[in-house]
């Protein structure tokens, strides 16, 4: 089963390297990694995109947790939580296909972020599923570069992951 840990932890060098390195000792696959600053700049949150079963998941949380840079951890899968993703998406747009792509950015309600005589560079956000699904659309001879941020989370409502 997919989860999105997302880590309070430290902001200070070497701690990324520690949480990779508690991943890859235990032969465990991180399929996303995300980190920036937060609110407080001593801190920062760290949104991880992994899959196993539940007691790996579990072993995987109280390692996470025994690092020293680790403030607080959530797993977004066991709450109500937002998922969201951006991805910026080259394509190569000449003749006809340039109108029609751009109906298609309409539709998924992306955005173009830059124009050339021969190419978009397209900016889509949403669930996953949704960015797929942009990509099976269009044709694969007109896409000429991706890259995606990975999920991010965030609580529902009230609660929310903070000291």
């Amino acid at each position: 089963m997919r989860h999105i840990i997302s880590i309070l932890m430290e902001n200070e060098s070497g701690a990324l390297s520690r949480v990779a390195g508690l991943f890859s000792a235990r032969g465990y696959n991180i399929e996303s990694l995300t980190v920036a600053a937060t609110e407080d700049p001593s801190l920062s949150r760290m949104t991880l995109v992994t899959r196993g079963s539940d007691p790996i998941i579990e072993q995987i949380k109280k390692q996470l947790n025994k690092l020293i840079d680790v403030v607080k951890l959530i797993d977004l899968a066991d709450a109500d939580h937002i998922e969201r993703e951006l991805m910026v998406i080259k394509v190569r747009t000449d003749g006809p296909a340039r109108e029609e792509i751009l109906r298609l950015t309409e539709i998924f309600r992306g955005h173009i972020v830059d124009v050339t005589k021969t190419c978009y560079v397209i900016e889509v956000t949403g669930a996953s599923s949704k960015l797929n699904a942009f990509i099976q659309d269009l044709d694969d001879d007109a896409i000429i570069e991706v890259v995606r941020s990975g999920p991010l989370g965030i609580l529902r409502g009230e609660r929310a992951l903070h000291v």
